[in-house]
C-alpha cells in the first residue's frame, strides 16, 4: 500500500499541529518530491550518513529542519547542499515537525517530563510558553511533583529513559525538589528565567544561565542537544504507523548526537 504526500502531511499535522510551532521555526513540508509514499524514514537530523541510509525511502521526516535560515544558492559546495540536491533529484519528500512536535499534547515535551518522574507524579503539567490559541499547547513543560525527590533520586530514571550512560549536572543533588521544567534540545531561552522551578532538564544551556539557576537554589541537568530528543522517535514512528496502515516507517540507525564522551 502507498499514500500521497497530502495524506502524510495531514497525518503528521494531526499528531503535531503546525500552529503550535514557534514563530522563528521552519516546519512542515520543506521539499515536495514526486514519489507515492510507501516507506517513511525518521531521523533527528538529515545528515549525509542518514541520507545514505534512508535514500530508498519515499519521504523523510526529519525532526530538525535541514532548511532553516535562507538558502541563497544550491551549488553543492557544502555537505548540506549536496544532500539536499540528492534528495530533490531522487524525488523524496522532506517534512520537519521540530517545535510543533515539542509543543503538541502527548508530544516530545510531555515525554521528556516523564524522564524525571512517572507521569502520575506530575501535577499541573503545562507548557512553559503556551500558545495564544491553546493554553495546553506550547514549547517546554513545567510541573509540580506529587512527592518531592532529590536530583540524585531522579538521575537513574533520567539515564534509563534517555538511554544514556551519563548526564551533566549542576546544583545540590541531595536537596528535596518540588518542581521541574523541561525543554527538548537547546532550552536556555525557554527555561532560563524559571527561578521558581527547582529542576531544569534540557539538552544544552548557556554557562551563565546555568550559574544563575544554581545561584537561585535550583539544579540543572544537561544531556547534550539531541540526546533528550531521539528517544521519542520510536513513539512517533508507532503513531504514524497506526494512522497510516500499510505504510512502513523506518528509524535511522545512522542518526546520532555528534558529541561523545571519550
Amino acid at each position: 500500500m502507498s499514500t500521497t504526500i497530502e495524506v502524510l502531511m495531514a497525518t503528521l499535522e494531526d499528531i503535531a499541529p503546525l500552529s503550535g510551532a514557534a514563530d522563528w521555526d521552519n516546519v512542515g513540508l520543506l521539499i515536495r518530491g514526486t514519489r507515492p509514499v510507501k516507506t517513511i524514514g525518521l531521523t533527528i537530523d538529515l545528515t549525509p550518513s542518514v541520507w545514505a541510509e534512508l535514500q530508498d525511502c519515499d519521504a523523510i521526516v526529519t525532526y530538525h529542519p535541514p532548511i532553516f535560515r535562507g538558502l541563497k544558492r544550491l551549488d553543492g559546495h557544502t555537505a548540506r547542499q549536496r544532500t539536499l540536491l540528492d534528495v530533490i533529484r531522487a524525488g523524496v519528500h522532506v517534512y520537519a515537525p521540530h517545535t510543533a512536535l515539542d509543543a503538541a499534547r502527548q508530544g516530545m515535551g510531555e515525554w521528556l517530563a516523564e524522564a524525571l518522574v512517572p507521569a502520575e507524579e506530575l501535577r499541573d503539567l503545562r507548557p512553559v510558553q503556551p500558545t495564544a490559541h491553546a493554553p495546553s499547547v506550547g514549547v517546554g513543560r513545567r510541573a509540580e511533583l506529587a512527592v518531592a525527590h532529590s536530583v540524585a533520586d531522579m538521575l537513574p530514571r533520567v539515564k534509563r529513559w534517555l538511554g544514556l550512560s551519563h548526564v551533566r549536572v549542576a546544583g545540590d543533588l541531595d536537596r528535596p525538589r518540588a518542581s521541574v521544567a523541561v525543554c527538548p534540545g537547546s532550552g536556555g531561552s525557554v527555561l532560563g528565567g524559571l527561578s521558581d522551578v527547582d529542576v531544569l532538564l534540557t539538552g544544552e544551556m548557556g554557562h551563565h544561565e546555568v550559574l544563575a539557576h544554581v545561584a537561585a537554589g535550583g539544579a540543572v541537568l544537561l544531556t547534550d542537544h539531541t540526546n533528550c530528543e531521539r528517544g521519542f522517535l520510536p513513539i512517533y514512528a508507532n503513531r504514524i504507523e497506526r494512522l497510516l496502515a500499510g505504510v512502513d516507517v523506518r528509524l535511522s540507525t545512522a542518526d546520532h548526537d555528534p558529541l561523545r564522551v571519550v
